[in-house]
């Protein structure tokens, strides 16, 4: 009898131990279930928001690239060589058009909620804090707050006082130009230092955006890769 009963405990005991053993591992199992698809959630929601961003980038490129196509337009007309005046006016608009920048951050607001560790692979984690923490709130500075690139704020009037002798407005209200323009020197330098300036800066922003959207697809490739594994 005695064997027996330390047969039937010996039993007992491996079967809840198994048991045991089995409900850790199934739990587990599950929390690690859990995990996976909150970092894929969340990973998701970044590339759809990073999508977005790459867009946004691209269409402020292409504004800065018509701001300094106007610069070449205007540095034109004053300095006496022949241009369209017909196109003046969107020259004209886009001269010291300023943009904002736009990032759609919830994904990572959400990647912060729950723990920037969410993200097991270190590498990818890191290039998305870099991301939204460096490249996004310079260019965001550089767009809105740097005063030297607020070219409506420090350039429009300037430049207006100068070129606005010579406007024609059409009855509905639409401006030309009276060109050749006849220029003093001094207002002739002027204006060719703001074209020079202006055109110098949406440059920089340029070559800046241009390696953002390059950090931007690198880092929507590797979430992509991420999401496969």
């Amino acid at each position: 009898m005695s064997k027996l009963n330390w047969k039937t405990y010996a039993f007992e005991f491996l079967s809840i131990f198994v048991a045991v053993i089995s409900a850790f591992a199934l739990t587990n199992w599950d929390d690690k279930r859990r995990d996976r698809h909150t970092e894929v959630k969340i990973l998701t929601e970044i590339r759809n928001g990073l999508e977005k961003d790459i867009k946004d980038v691209q269409l402020n490129l292409l504004g800065h690239n018509a701001g300094i196509k106007a610069c070449q337009f205007v540095r034109r007309m004053a300095t006496g060589k022949a241009v369209g005046k017909d196109s003046f006016p969107s020259y004209y608009f886009n001269l010291t058009r300023d943009f904002i920048s736009i990032q759609n951050s919830s994904g990572y607001e959400s990647l912060k909620s729950n723990g920037l560790g969410t993200i097991r692979n270190d590498s990818l984690r890191l290039q998305i804090i870099d991301i939204y923490e460096y490249d996004f709130r310079n260019m965001e500075k550089l767009e809105e707050d740097y005063k030297e690139m607020q070219y409506h704020a420090s350039y429009f009037h300037p430049i207006n006082d100068i070129l606005s002798p010579y406007f024609i407005f059409s009855e509905e209200g639409q401006v030309q130009i009276a060109v050749p323009l006849d220029l003093s020197p001094k207002a002739e330098q002027l204006l060719l230092s703001y074209l020079w300036k202006i055109e110098e800066n949406r440059k920089f922003v340029q070559r800046f955006y241009g390696d953002i959207e390059n950090k931007i697809q690198r880092v929507i490739d590797a979430i992509e890769e991420e999401i496969q594994n």
